[in-house]
Order: structure tokens, then sequence, then C-alpha cells
């Protein structure tokens, strides 16, 4: 059997991270078993359907490196690959349905559905459609449609017993069928339901593996019931667990960022993303119980990866796991990578400086490299380096001040350094001869370290926390170091 495995997003927005896991699983099981990655677009939903939504999908997916076999951007055999392009082979496939015995025609107006619901809750029964319409003759549902009452068509479920569907990781699960709801399978617009269209799509396209959520499993049954009433052999089933916040609740853009795209642009690397989500829900230690890593390509994560080795608990979205993984793939990145990176959010601390030579190529990279070993997302480069391309730091005096030191003795230790570091030539002007002349005349002089190079960095900065203070001299250059340490002593004046 060919290995076929698609996903099968609507076109509501933007990709929420969440799907960004279940694309990747799919895109691991096609992969790991030599198959095929199908995209199919399910825009059944027409209300919720959001002009662009397609496009910026592929993109985003696109970007994070998930490339598919077939899809509307790529074409196939098994098209059209949207489902709204597909209504004339539902309407087939739906007239197949009824002509069997498995659906039928509902003409219950959505007051009587509403006051039916009403009923029901008053009675504190679950809210289920009465089946009125399931016993019509052929000859009441053709008066009907001739006196132009508008209809949905339901599945027509058995009324009692059970069926066992099987899940590949949670084995077989069992239904009460007199549970079981005759929902609709083709609303009153002639277009289908998620229900309906995807089981017709998953046998139209072969489809081997379905992997979905966890939520969609009170509909296994019902899917399976229609793979019976056509005949059809049905996929393997895998339903992923939730995805949930440190809290245990479900992700939400009240929460904080939700959409690939988000993460995207706060500068989270493709590579960082990919192996957090691969991590949601599967581990590397199940093929190597001797591995301590967490950090893992996709490459690699190919090779061994096996959905069978999926769990079912719940995946927590820990946000510090993914800033880890991030700060660990920027710190591989060489500095002209790094350049790429950074340098659109760096655009405002450019326009910053009148001085030229801090837009050009070379300092910017002698300034990301002060924050290459500390960066958690790109966007962190514009606050942390902001300082360097300003022409004049600004900070409250108070901030130079170092444990029990006054301001007098502050301004002495900065003249003692200036006029020391003022004797250094330019050629000799490096983070390593600094560190080295600085400590050895600290020392020399029985002068404590601190006491020096905090106003020193301090000056330099106007950070609390910032770069040391033989880097960011080593970036600025002799003049401009020695105009903040001046700047500073004049400050405290």
């Amino acid at each position: 059997m060919e290995v076929r495995v698609r996903f099968a997003p609507s076109p509501t927005g933007f990709l929420h991270i969440g799907s960004l896991r279940t694309v990747l699983f799919d895109y691991l099981i096609a992969k790991s078993l030599n198959g095929k990655l199908i995209l199919r677009i399910e825009d059944t939903d027409q209300k919720r359907k959001v002009e662009g939504a397609e496009e910026k999908l592929i993109d985003i997916l696109n970007w994070v490196g998930i490339e598919f076999d077939e899809g509307p951007h790529v074409g196939g055999d098994f098209g059209p690959y949207v489902q709204t392009q597909k209504l004339e082979i539902y309407n087939k496939y739906i007239q197949e349905l009824i002509d069997k015995g498995g659906a039928y025609h509902c003409f219950c107006t959505e007051e009587r559905l509403q006051e039916l619901r009403n009923e029901q809750q008053s009675n504190k029964l679950p809210p289920r459609y009465d089946k009125k319409c399931r016993d019509l003759t052929k000859k009441e549902v053709e008066q009907k449609i001739a006196n132009g009452e508008k209809f949905v068509i339901r599945q027509k479920m058995p009324h009692d017993g059970v069926i066992k569907v099987f899940d590949e990781l949670r084995g077989e699960i069992v239904f009460k069928l007199s549970e079981m709801e005759d929902h609709v399978l083709m609303k009153t617009n002639g277009i289908p339901t998620y229900q309906f269209a995807s089981v017709v799509d998953d046998y139209d396209m072969k489809i081997s593996h379905v992997l979905r959520g966890e939520e969609w499993i009170p509909s296994f049954p019902k899917n399976i019931l229609l793979y019976q009433s056509f005949g059809w052999t049905p996929p393997k089933f895998i339903h992923l667990p939730l995805t949930l916040n440190k809290g245990g609740g479900k992700l939400s853009k009240r929460q904080g960022d939700v959409a690939v795209e988000d993460f995207k642009q706060k500068g989270y690397l493709k590579e960082s993303l990919i192996n957090f989500s691969a991590l949601l829900g599967w581990s590397p230690y199940s093929k190597n119980p001797n591995t301590s890593s967490e950090v893992i390509s996709l490459n690699e994560i190919v090779k061994i990866f096996d959905y069978h080795d999926m769990g079912t608990s719940p995946a927590v979205f820990d946000v510090e796991k993914l800033d880890y993984l991030n700060g660990y793939y920027i710190r591989q990145k060489n500095m002209d990578e790094l350049f790429d990176l950074c340098l659109p959010y760096l655009e405002e601390n450019l326009n910053l400086t009148k001085n030229q030579k801090k837009k050009e190529k070379d300092f910017i990279k002698r300034v990301i490299k002060t924050e290459h070993e500390r960066l958690k997302v790109l966007s962190d480069i514009a606050e942390m380096t902001k300082f360097f391309f300003v022409d004049a730091v600004e900070y409250d005096a108070d901030l130079l001040l170092w444990k029990k030191l006054d301001f007098i003795q502050i301004k002495q230790n900065l003249n003692n350094l200036y006029n020391f570091l003022e004797k250094i030539d330019e050629q000799n002007w490096n983070e390593i001869n600094l560190n080295d002349r600085v400590i050895e005349y600290l020392k020399s002089n029985d002068l404590k370290v601190g006491d020096y190079l905090w106003p020193m960095r301090v000056s330099l900065s106007g950070q609390k926390n910032s770069p040391g203070p033989f880097e960011i001299s080593a970036v600025l250059g002799k003049n401009e170091t020695l105009e903040r340490i001046n700047e500073a002593i004049r400050k405290i004046t």
C-alpha cells in the first residue's frame, strides 16, 4: 500500500502553532515511510474563510521547510485539492449514500431544532436531533423538495449496538451507537460538512494515514460508519493529544502568540520551531535512550521517527524550552548568517546615529557578535544593542554607583581609567589587550576590579545589564570610548 498522508487546514487565518505540530508529524510519517505528503484546503466553512489565508499558509510552510508532493500549489493526480472545487464529487457520493439507505433528507427548520434543543436542555437531556424526518417516504421527500422546502442531509446511524474503532496510538475504542446522533452531512446550501467531505476526500485521494487532534475522537465512529456504508476501507487514524499551556489550558491568543507567523516575526528560527514542535508528543529517547539532548534536526528526526512512538498524554507548550532551543540554533549561525537574520531588527537603531561608520556592515557585525551568545530571539537584538548606535547614551547618574562607593570616588576612578586608556594606542585597541592591560593595572595598584569596571561599563552602555566593558570598548573604538567615559565624569559633576 502506498503511504499517502494529508495536511488539511481551513483557510481561516494564520497557521496556528498547534497546526505546525500536526503538519510536521504528517511530514514525518510520510517521509519515514517513503510516502507522499498532500496539502488539501478544507474551505467548506465559507463564513470563516479569510482571503489570502491559503497563500500565507503555503508561504509560512515553505519557510519552515515543509514541502508537499501534491496540493493546490503544485498539482497532482488526485485533485482538485480545494474542497469547494469538488462539489460535484460530493453530490455524487451523497446521492449514492442516500440510495444505499445510509443518509436521508431532513426538512426541519432551524426554529424547530432550537425549540427541540431548549426542551432537551430543560429536561437535562443531551441536545440531539430526534430523527423526525428519518422515515419520510421517497414520495414525501420529493413533494417537499418540489414545494421548495429547504433541507439538509443527515447520516442514518444505527439505533443500538456498539461500534469498535481503532486508533494507532490508543488501540481499540468502543462506542455505543445509541449515543450517536444523526448528524448533518450536507448543509442547506449544498456544501458538505467537514465530517462528510473529509471522508470522501480521504477515500478519493487514497489517503493511507489520517493524523488529527484528539478532539475529533467523538466523531471517529461516525467517520468509520460512513466508510462502512460505502464499503470502503478506512485509512489508519492517529489522534494527536492536545497541546496545553503551562497552566493546563488551551493555547490562546490572549495568553501570547499562537500563530507561526508571530513567532517568525519575533525572531524564532525555523530550526527551533521544528525541533520544539517535534518534542510535543514525541521523544528521540525511544530510539536512543542514552542521549540527554533534545536538540535534533529535521533530517535526524526523519531517520529515527516512528509514529508508534508518539505519546497520548497532553503536550505542554513550554516557551522557556523554545527559547532555549532558539538560543542554541542562533549560536550555530556564523556571523554572515546572523547579520542577515538580525539586520531587519536593527533598522530603527541605524536611524539613531549620524555616524556613517555605524551603518557599515563591519560595525554592525561586531555589534551583533557582542550578543551572539546571549540572544534567545532575534528581535531582542534591537534593544540589547541600541546603546551602540546612539551618538550619546542617556542614563541616570545613580546607575554609575557601585556598592558603597560615592560619586566622588566613582568620578576619581573614571578619571584614572580615562588617563590610563588614553595611553593605549589604537593599533592595540582590542578586547583581549584592553582586558589584559586594565586588569594588570588594577591588580598592580591593589585596586578592586568592580570599583572601576562597573562605572566604566555603565558609562559606555548606560545599561544595568550589557556586554563587558572591554567588549563594548573594542566595538566603539578608542575615541568614542573615551568620549563616553568623559561624559560620565561630566554627568557626575
